[in-house]
């Protein structure tokens, strides 16, 4: 193991690194050790890095193989062969399959499909907390109490393990809450902090577990509905204490928890509350003066620094919530501006490393605050995106005009990205992400002049904005979400992938369906639906789309021209084929609970034998189902915020 006294990642956070993913400083201490041993490094590799990629490639050749094929390798393995040896072992064998790319796109994208089903399905291996938690909680970035936080646990080692998951996946996209002085207040265990509450704490460990793999994130082990229901429940006593009190206060822990049962509710679809729960937000926000309002100068106030940090992280975050949710299904945002000013864009620096925990990948700079503040402005694009889609809005009559200068924007933002944020400098996922978010609000800003072209249509518009080249912008745009979508799965998988990333995948999906020519073999196509397929499986709404989307691929195909030319192989025709639709799969319980959209009224086009419609006609279709399934109808909102009688204390 690395000395501590040479280890970054040692004098940053307070723990050793891993072997598998060594710091800089021990990295040269192991390739030196390495090379006075004789264990060769390719050109430009680390030693390290040749060990984690041998680790890694070994993992996913035994995979993608027959148990008969890795006899071989096993063998070689108990002869004592060689780190070169199995190296090379592997090289040949995956050359060898190199003349059948097709075929090996179309097995990935099955095998995929069945592990993610089989996983889904299964409840989780046993795993003794001993040799799981509290290994991981050795290397966690974070180490946090449970109490007095909560009652669910005493287990500070799984405590600390979700909020290091929390803090790795989930916080970085919206970053709402600042994470050092967060973290800073859980460890002291004041329950009175401006900073922690067992409100938020609850609400955080809620979210945290969607992104666990482990039996203790589960109330009944294997029900991906259960995932951290318990602490759900605990934070929702907490709202619940909170309705009837009044006072001129609120807590600034009390927005942060609720966008945070925003973020849960929209993870699970869990009975229409993710609007309510945003729009609460936006209340206590705007009663605080910090959005929609004259602009306040917190340099002038009595507030602590650490104060007015947190409140910019709330405030800013809220922002780009806001505004990606309200773009993402067409609606108008709520948000017109931030009435404070934002954080220190290069409050980051090189040596803050974002650390993919739990897996043994390298460490890689974090440039949070830079990729914040680009977030910040792509916001502002997005919120103007939001009111130009919106019907009868007044740049309605001159939308063309607008939609070309938003265009115009949006590139011009793309332009000015840092080099640092290049796909090819493989970045960490929030910046992967927010390039997602770039291509997702391309195809935003032009669905309305494609949805539901012939074949693809179940009802013809009557009237229709033509406009060359919005469907083939919407296609490039797609097909870079692809290439992302790759570029994320290979440095880090799909199964602790953000939300938003799901969003963006169907998104680009439903645009190759809009084609005229639809190829259900395209490589981007199949790429995007095995990712789709595994990020599918980690919630209740996730397998309702994936219901839907596979439906809609199946209408599609039944209604294009050149469906009958289209030679699927076994495997395909077993996911899209009309005839295994017709009776009962693996997939049919995905269906589970989509009975809602018909009480919404979102059942539109095909009806399959038993009376059940499944497809969506369209982007605009989907987006409609999708918002119905994730976050609630928003048409319904102020009917059901006036009958729930929320209310929040100081």
């Amino acid at each position: 193991m690395s000395d501590p006294n040479a280890c970054a990642t040692f004098h940053q956070y307070g723990q050793r690194c891993s072997a598998l993913a060594p710091c800089r400083n021990c990295r040269q201490r192991l390739e030196s050790s390495n090379s006075a041993h004789g264990v060769p490094a390719r050109d430009g590799e680390s030693s390290g890095s040749y060990y984690s990629d041998l680790l890694h490639d070994l993992f996913k050749f035994i995979q993608s193989i027959d148990h008969a094929e890795t006899l071989p390798l096993l063998d070689m393995i108990r002869n004592d062969a060689s780190f070169e040896e199995v190296r090379f072992y592997i090289d040949e064998a995956v050359a060898g399959k190199s003349a059948h790319d097709k075929s090996r796109d179309t097995s990935c994208l099955v095998s995929t499909l069945e592990r993610s089903y089989e996983m889904e399905s299964d409840a989780p291996r046993f795993r003794p907390k001993v040799m799981d938690v509290h290994y991981l909680c050795d290397f966690a970035p974070v180490k946090v109490p449970a109490r007095p936080w909560t009652t669910v646990t005493d287990d500070d080692a799984l405590v600390s393990h979700l909020v290091s998951l929390y803090f790795t996946w989930d916080y970085p996209f919206y970053a709402f809450i600042d994470r050092e002085i967060f973290v800073q207040h859980m460890a002291m265990g004041e329950v009175q902090s401006d900073f922690c509450s067992p409100f938020l704490v609850n609400a955080l460990l809620a979210n945290a577990c969607h992104y666990s793999q482990y039996s203790e994130a589960y109330t009944v082990p294997g029900d991906v509905k259960t995932k951290g229901t318990d602490f759900l429940a605990e934070a929702e006593k907490y709202l619940q204490s909170n309705m009837f009190e009044k006072g001129s206060v609120i807590r600034l822990a009390s927005i942060q928890a609720t966008l945070l049962l925003y973020e849960r509710y929209s993870m699970v679809g869990d009975n229409d509350k993710g609007y309510l729960m945003l729009n609460h937000a936006l209340d206590m926000a705007e009663s605080l003066g910090i959005i929609n309002n004259p602009k306040l100068n917190l340099n002038r106030s009595h507030m602590s620094e650490d104060m007015i940090s947190s409140v910019k992280r709330t405030a800013w975050g809220l922002f780009q919530i806001d505004t990606i949710v309200h773009t993402n299904f067409l609606r108008p945002s709520r948000v017109a501006d931030v009435s404070i000013e934002r954080i220190d864009r290069d409050a980051s620096k090189f040596t803050d490393l974002w650390i993919p925990y739990p897996l043994h990948r390298v460490p890689r700079p974090s440039w949070l605050s830079q990729c914040f503040d680009e977030a910040c402005g792509l916001s502002y694009i997005a919120r103007d995106i939001s009111r130009t889609l919106t019907p009868n809005s007044e740049t309605n009559s001159n939308v063309r005009k607008q939609k070309q200068m938003l265009h115009k924007q949006l590139q011009q933002w793309e332009a000015n990205l840092p080099a640092i944020f290049m796909p090819t400098e493989k970045p960490p996922p929030h910046i992967i992400l927010l390039r997602m978010r770039y291509h997702a609000l391309l195809i935003n800003l032009y669905c309305d002049w494609f949805y539901g072209k012939p074949p693809f249509n179940f009802q013809e518009p009557s009237t229709r904005i033509a406009e060359a080249g919005a469907l083939e912008t919407a296609l490039s745009s797609a097909r870079q979400i692809s290439a992302l979508t790759r570029l994320h799965n290979e440095e880090f998988g799909m199964d602790r992938a953000h939300q938003f990333a799901m969003y963006a995948i169907l998104l680009a999906l439903f645009a190759f369906l809009e084609q005229q020519s639809f190829n259900v073999l395209d490589h981007d196509f199949l790429s995007l639906t095995s990712a789709f397929s595994t990020m599918a499986r980690r919630s209740q709404v996730g397998m309702n789309l994936f219901h839907v989307f596979r439906h809609s691929v199946r209408t599609r195909l039944e209604s294009g021209k050149s469906a009958s030319s289209i030679k699927m192989p076994t495997e395909i025709q077993e996911l899209f084929g009309s005839e295994s639709i017709k009776s009962p799969d693996r997939w049919t319980h995905y269906a589970e609970g989509l009975q809602r959209l018909a009480d919404d009224g979102e059942y539109f086009g095909i009806v399959n034998e038993s009376g059940q419609p499944y497809a969506a006609s369209g982007i605009g279709d989907m987006l409609r189902k999708y918002e119905s399934l994730t976050l609630g109808k928003a048409d319904d909102m102020q009917g059901r915020e006036e009958s729930s009688n929320f209310g929040f204390s100081p």
